[in-house]
């Protein structure tokens, strides 16, 4: 199994020389993709254009979205940034795409809340997959490029944790990328035979199954309160008192060994990639969490 590491584009204070910082760690050490997720009506840096960032602050990694709504973009602009985010990072790119669970950010960019639909999703992406076929979308001199490296365009993942949306997006994800809000692996492995019969009836062949969660490193208390405080200021569209009700039991909390255990348990189900969400911006839990997956690395 890989594990990915997301950058904390979601903590508070950030700046270009962490974000570097943490890209070049993810990029230098054991983990297999870098992830970054998107929200508009929030402080955390524009996704498409951190994509261009890291692409040039990273050589070996490979870039995933976790996720972007296209239905808070125009298609065709979505399509070019990622066929040029996919050029300037030699073909390294992969596009999880989701509907969103926020209906602020819609609304900050204008964008239709009725169009937060799986139909509409599928729509842009059949408008992308276009552009990288190098269509004409309009009646143009040329198609709007550039190509990108990955012949037909990033490989697509669907982000989602129902089963009727993983379902629907069977005829044109590659796979699942996913999260766990309570570590219920045998809750997330009956998720991901569903991914499996839904692309089997669909004639494509395996899914790519990713899942993901929060963690927070240390002293279980004080390890417990950082995912807590984490969770109150990401989820503010929420209630405090339902985020309070709720974070006693989400995401993980722990130490090094309690980490590689887990990740093992989601190893033994199928897991192709697990998906690790910071809720610090302190590179030294990156640098423990990068021992304990070269640990289990070796450990074959």
């Amino acid at each position: 199994m890989r594990v990915g590491m997301t950058m904390p584009v979601m903590e508070p204070d950030l700046n270009a020389t962490l974000l570097r910082d943490w890209a070049r760690a993810i990029d230098d050490g054991p983990f297999s993709a870098l992830c970054w997720g998107e929200r508009i009506a929030f402080a955390n840096p524009d996704s498409l254009t951190l994509a261009g960032a890291l692409a040039a602050w990273t050589e070996r990694v490979r870039l995933v979205t976790t996720v972007i709504v296209p239905q808070l973009h125009d298609p065709v602009m979505l399509a070019k940034a990622l066929a040029t985010a996919d050029v300037l990072c030699d073909g390294r790119l992969t596009v999880g795409l989701g509907v969103g669970g926020r209906v602020e950010d819609y609304r900050a960019v204008g964008a239709d809340p009725a169009t937060q639909t799986m139909r509409a999703m599928a729509d842009a992406v059949a408008i992308m997959r276009r552009v990288w076929a190098g269509e004409k979308v309009t009646e143009s001199v040329l198609p709007v490029g550039p190509s990108p490296v990955q012949p037909g365009g990033p490989p697509l993942l669907v982000g989602t944790i129902g089963p009727k949306t993983l379902r629907s997006a069977a005829s044109w994800a590659e796979g699942l990328a996913g999260i766990t809000m309570d570590l219920d692996v045998a809750k997330q492995n009956e998720l991901f035979d569903v991914a499996r019969d839904a692309w089997h009836q669909a004639g494509r062949g395996k899914p790519q199954l990713a899942t993901s969660f929060w963690f927070a490193l240390g002293d279980r208390d004080a390890a417990r309160d950082q995912v807590r405080r984490h969770l109150l200021r990401y989820m503010n569209w929420i209630p405090a008192e339902y985020v309070e009700a709720m974070a006693p039991s989400t995401g993980w909390a722990g130490s090094e060994d309690e980490l590689a255990e887990v990740l093992r348990r989601f190893a033994a189900v199928g897991t192709d990639e697990v998906h690790l969400i910071p809720t610090s911006s302190d590179l030294g839990q990156l640098r423990s969490v990068a021992d304990v997956v070269a640990e289990i690395s070796r450990a074959g």
